[in-house]
């Protein structure tokens, strides 16, 4: 009987999980299957290696005592951070996603003893927050409860991660135990929040999702509504300064939590980079579900902004490391970029959000730009080891090495590598999605998925890949009908394999490569161009066994910044196919920093099975520069390139990504 329960709710949270309330809807992870040579490696370390290591680490650093202490309802914080908590909460989270790939009864048992923890903490009103909860008086968090939520105290931001962990929980095993913690603890919200009780913009995004994901999962209106009710708060406090005076900071204007403005007018991507795009993402909810046009006219023009200003090549976002976020347009140094893990992540939410609400490819091709290049380096590929910033560069100075160029096991603010632990498992859910008879592949991962095309017919989609090294991509169709089924099968053109190397003009290459007959139907040539949406568009009456053959041209491109971009000005980087490639030390003679490409450089490439877990190089022949105190010397040699993924695993040194094509400037090392 439990068995048939738990199906049935699996089931029941399978069909709210479907993100059917978006226009197009995303497939969601546990409905994909995954069998890709790149990706399912990583995600099974991520498995076997990193959700057991961060439990670890939370154990050691006290994050779980703070629970254990709040369960006794005393103590002092372990740690720094009153947003610890969270950390708990995103790695359970990961560990269900794993549950639901590949059973563990050992976690699955570790997993349900937190659980308790947690709801021994827990308060008798539903009150989670194990700070308070245990007597101590953190600077951050006031005398009373939500007193200082506006800015520091992260009340809301750790229960928003306590619904996403909850909502995945029972997603992946049907177990009520944390989800109905949730619930009492949402429920308390509704006592205390919304109109004629308490407002506040909380300080700390993240809530507003888990609301709708709390929603989704009972079907309790009152959460979607307390949702809105939270991003409509915003703009309505009144700061010391305004975002015109020219010697305000973003905490005096309210910019760093995005609370400078109303929601629905704001237009620029502003303040700190996850805060933000967790606001954005929780809007993109809210407006599927509410048909919230005026929300969907904001985010897209933020994204406006963001894609046309604020991003790097990568994908990262958040260039100032002051307050974790976002610079003045253009402003996109290589050295100092901060391009927080975290951020990446929460860019890639919200642009698979702004996809499922238009349909268009754009959003993916950033989110594929961000998952190979702005978010996979963050995670060593030993599983345990973290990047918290990422940036572009690593220089010698005067004997120094600019930034911290070495992996972390972990940091006293681990956010970074707790929300690894959740996302890397999550990472099927980003391949399909589907909008009535319309089928989209959006990444090109070795997969299989199924999809109910109407109420007789159904077709499974199984995709062999060897992406992101080849450009190779093979479909068997398969389908409940004997006579076949009519439907559209949409494949994502990246823009890489005609020019369009980023989805605004921040951007280019200005070697257009002209593509055509890439695409085959059983063996037969079918001429497809690039709709309106982004898509190689094939509609017609499908059967069992037919097969589709992609072959997408793996160029090696130079890529050209916008030149209103000062720091990039007579700079070039390299990318081939998804992935953007770095210099790195271990490769070129221990030194990265005088290397320099002509505009005309040729590459060529070779897979290399044993570096870095099997990785595509590219070799050119380059102009380095050698000084000693008396003169400047060029010399030519071969300079090797990797992954920019893949980078930091073989010690400390020079990296670069962006390349000078002339020299224009010597900085002399004493």
């Amino acid at each position: 009987m439990r068995k048939i329960l738990t199906s049935i709710l699996i089931l029941f949270s399978g069909v709210l999980y479907a993100q059917s309330y978006y226009p197009y809807q995303g497939i969601t992870f546990n409905k994909v299957h995954l069998n890709d040579n790149f990706w399912l490696p990583k995600i099974e370390i991520n498995r076997t290696e990193t959700i057991s290591w961060s439990f670890h680490q939370s154990k050691i650093t006290g994050r779980i005592k703070n629970f254990e202490q709040a369960a006794a309802r005393s103590g002092k914080l372990c740690g720094v951070y009153v947003f610890d908590d969270s950390d708990v909460y995103k790695i359970i989270e990961g560990a269900s996603y794993s549950l639901q790939i590949k059973y563990d009864k050992k976690l699955d048992d570790y997993v349900d003893s937190l659980i308790a923890v947690i709801g021994a903490a827990q308060e008798p009103d539903g009150y989670l927050f194990t700070t308070r909860t245990m007597g101590d008086t953190h600077e951050w968090i006031g005398s009373q409860r939500y007193e200082k939520e506006h800015e520091l105290s992260h009340e809301l931001y750790n229960m928003g991660h306590f619904y996403e962990s909850a909502t995945a929980h029972f997603l992946a095993t049907g177990k009520r135990n944390m989800l109905d913690l949730a619930i009492k603890n949402a429920n308390h919200l509704l006592t205390v929040f919304g109109p004629g009780k308490k407002s506040v913009a909380p300080g700390h995004q993240v809530i507003e999702i888990g609301l709708v994901k709390m929603y989704l999962a009972t079907g309790d209106k009152r959460y979607l509504d307390l949702s809105q009710f939270f991003i409509e708060c915003r703009g309505k406090r009144i700061y010391a300064k305004t975002a015109g005076d020219k010697e305000a900071t973003v905490w005096e204007t309210g910019e760093y939590w995005q609370d400078h403005k109303p929601a629905i007018e704001q237009t620029e991507a502003i303040g700190h980079a996850v805060r933000a795009t967790y606001l954005y993402s929780g809007m993109a909810d809210v407006a599927a579900l509410t048909q919230n046009q005026a929300y969907l006219n904001a985010i897209i023009k933020i994204w406006e902004n963001a894609a046309g200003k604020k991003t790097y090549i990568t994908g990262g976002i958040g260039s100032s490391g002051g307050w974790e976020g976002f610079g003045p347009d253009y402003q996109l140094p290589n050295e100092s970029a901060y391009c927080e893990t975290c951020a990446g992540i929460g860019n890639v939410y919200w642009n698979h959000r702004m996809f499922m609400l238009t349909g268009e490819s754009k959003y993916m091709d950033m989110v594929e730009r961000t998952l190979y290049n702005g978010i996979l380096g963050g995670i060593g590929l030993d599983g345990k080891t973290f990047y918290y910033a990422n940036p572009m560069e690593y220089t010698t100075i005067n004997g120094k090495l600019s930034g911290e160029n070495k992996r972390s096991p972990w940091f006293k603010c681990s956010c970074c590598p707790s929300n690894i632990c959740r996302f890397m498992p999550s990472i099927p859910g980003y391949i399909y999605a589907q909008k009535g008879a319309q089928v989209f592949v959006n990444l090109y991962i070795g997969s299989e998925s199924s999809f109910s095309i109407d109420t007789k017919n159904s077709v499974s989609v199984k995709q062999t890949s060897n992406m992101p090294w080849e450009g190779n991509v093979k479909f068997e169709v398969g389908t409940n009908n004997k006579k076949g089924t009519t439907f559209s099968l949409n494949l994502r053109v990246p823009g890489w394999i005609d020019g369009r190397i980023f989805p605004t003009n921040l951007y280019e290459v200005r070697e257009i490569s002209e593509y055509g007959g890439i695409v085959k139907v059983n063996g037969i040539e079918v001429d497809v161009r690039r709709n309106n949406q982004g898509y190689f568009e094939i509609n017609r009456l499908w059967k069992k066994g037919d097969i589709v053959e992609l072959n997408l041209p793996m160029y090696t491109q130079k890529v050209y910044s916008n030149e209103k971009i000062e720091t990039n000005k007579n700079l070039i980087s390299i990318q081939r196919g998804p992935l953007m490639y770095c210099a790195e030390f271990a490769d070129n003679d221990g030194k990265t920093s005088n290397i320099v490409f002509g505009t005309a450089s040729n590459f060529t490439h070779n897979f290399e099975p044993n570096l870095l877990n099997g990785v595509i190089t590219l070799s050119t022949t380059a102009k380095v520069f050698n000084f000693t105190e008396q003169e400047i010397n060029t010399s030519t040699k071969t300079v090797k390139l990797i992954p920019y993924y893949a980078r930091s695993n073989r010690g400390i040194g020079e990296m670069k990504l962006w390349f000078p094509t002339k020299i224009t400037g010597v900085r002399i090392e004493n």
